[in-house]
């Protein structure tokens, strides 16, 4: 009798490594949707303001990724995947994303990064009381498309024709962003020819349709198009074009010009929302946060490639120079 409650006992010891384990809580799992690919994307800006915050991807947080790579038609069906999974923060990239992801679930909190006008694409009820379950980092990329051809006259003294990349598949986001270039090109005296691209396939052929005379072409920013942003400046750059676009991704690419919000911030902060989730706020009580580090971003290498002298007044104004 002793020694079997002997081994009872040690029995009993045996089992409660496994006791104590079941008893941890579970790992929270948070979802990545994006209309990119990883490549291109700013996955890796996100883990790193986890990693400021505590979080190490494995450890004691697991991360499910869902790339659309362009294909925004999948964005329905990668959103639905992530809510059955009932992830406990969705983080979604750029506007489409958000917006699907918004549609597949009304409960899970939803962390937008980058999104151009949250308001107006009703993802949220207002920056400072968003409402709902969605809240984020907004890039206000819409208004800093009609600063990008403002920018035109200032690269290319007496420009008078310009064209403008953009997807229309990408219609809520797009159709903004067209509006605000079409309104700075009128402000400028500049005649803007919108080029339209959906996939890959199209582009070859819509820098055929550039008329004759453009001097420069500005890239909207878009999820898909950026996936072709080294094939884009190699064309501009055989039809002679000055290029402008919107972040650092297109300027490494070979793009000439970009101005815009640094992305990189804006998923770091967008790591601050998860954060915040996970210890128990609601994302209607988060404001959206505003982009506050913007970047004026040159190419040299692909000015000399052009034989363009790019004016003296822009170097000084530059945060990066790539040369």
């Amino acid at each position: 009798m002793q020694r079997r409650h002997f081994l009872g006992v040690l029995g009993g010891v045996a089992l409660w490594p496994y006791a104590a384990r079941s008893q941890e809580p579970a790992m929270p799992v948070i979802g990545f949707l994006s209309p990119g690919a990883e490549s291109v994307d700013y996955a890796e800006d996100f883990l790193a303001g986890l990693r400021e915050l505590g979080y190490v991807e494995g450890r004691n947080v697991r991360i499910e990724y869902r790339w659309a790579r362009g294909r925004l038609d999948q964005l329905p069906q990668l959103a639905a995947e992530l809510a059955r999974l009932d992830v406990k923060v969705l983080v979604t990239s750029v506007t489409e994303a958000s917006l699907q992801a918004k549609k597949a679930t009304a409960r899970i909190p939803i962390v937008m990064a980058a999104v151009g006008d949250p308001v107006g694409a009703g993802l949220v009820a207002s920056l400072a009381r968003p409402g709902g379950n969605v809240t984020g980092t907004s890039s206000v990329s819409i208004d800093i498309v009609g600063k990008q051809i403002e920018l035109l006259p200032v690269v290319v003294p007496g420009i008078t024709r310009a064209a403008a990349l953009w997807n229309p598949a990408n219609s809520t986001y797009q159709a903004q962003q067209l509006r605000q270039a079409e309104k700075a090109a009128r402000m400028a005296g500049l005649e803007l020819q919108l080029i339209e691209v959906r996939s890959g396939d199209e582009i070859a052929t819509a820098f055929n349709r550039i008329r004759s005379g453009t001097q420069a072409l500005a890239v909207l920013g878009d999820a898909a198009l950026v996936l072709h942003a080294t094939t884009i400046a190699e064309l501009a750059l055989k039809k002679r074009l000055v290029t402008v676009g919107l972040n650092r991704t297109w300027a490494s690419a070979g793009i000439l010009l970009t101005y815009g919000p640094s992305f990189s911030d804006l998923y770091k902060r967008a790591a601050t929302y998860v954060d915040k989730i996970l210890k128990g706020a609601k994302p209607a009580d988060l404001p959206v946060e505003q982009p506050t580090k913007f970047e004026l971003i040159v190419n040299l290498k692909t000015a000399k490639a052009l034989g363009f002298a790019v004016p003296p007044s822009l170097l000084a104004r530059a945060d990066e120079v790539i040369e």
